[in-house]
């Protein structure tokens, strides 16, 4: 990448980010807002806490996706956690230390 385009890249991101901030500014009150936008709100955060999330867990170190592994699995208990107990605390826990679990006994084993 060239130092016009990667400057354009910037300056392009920060039109982005400012367009999108004084939307919040200028738009009418979100109650004067169609149904159908106000509804899909309401999902922008599980998609960008979803966005955030799946590369983290299921992307490896190598770039591969793994579905087999100690953060998928890490996640699949504290989804399971979470679904039960209702506890994000709780969720966040048992899939912390079973994530360390995990990579100790994988550790062990390819010793």
């Amino acid at each position: 990448m060239t130092a016009t385009e990667t400057w354009a890249v910037i300056l392009g991101g920060m039109v982005v980010t400012y367009a999108v901030r004084l939307s919040f500014i200028l738009l009418p009150h979100p109650d004067r807002l169609p149904a159908i936008f106000r509804r899909g709100l309401r999902l922008v955060a599980p998609a960008v806490l979803a966005a955030i999330l799946v590369p983290q867990v299921f992307v490896g170190p190598s770039g591969q996706i793994e579905l087999v592994g100690p953060r998928p699995l890490a996640a699949a208990i504290a989804a399971i956690v979470g679904w039960r107990t209702h506890s994000t605390w709780l969720a966040i826990g048992s899939g912390m230390v079973s994530l360390w679990i995990l990579q100790a006994i994988l550790a062990a084993v390819s010793r």
